[in-house]
């Protein structure tokens, strides 16, 4: 019997750490896209608006940052 919850446990935490695998990797991303928002806004302003060009190199330096951090993929 305790072999048979000595497993029950261990998928219990192989569930666990993939979901909070899972919730890093959302938040990961949701990062890059306020990151990608940000440099859009940004960029558009400076385009349109006359706004400064040192916030959309601040958004571009950021958002470089971040690639080297977590890769490229992380901004779906």
């Amino acid at each position: 019997m305790s072999s048979f919850m000595d497993r029950a446990k261990a998928k219990a935490q192989q569930g666990v750490a993939a979901g909070r695998e899972k919730v890093e990797e959302i938040q990961t991303q949701r990062a890059g896209q306020e990151l990608l928002r940000r440099l859009g806004a940004a960029y558009f302003a400076e385009q349109r608006a006359g706004g400064a060009p040192e916030k959309t190199e601040a958004a571009l330096a950021a958002l470089d940052d971040f690639v080297r951090e977590n890769g490229d993929a992380a901004l779906k």
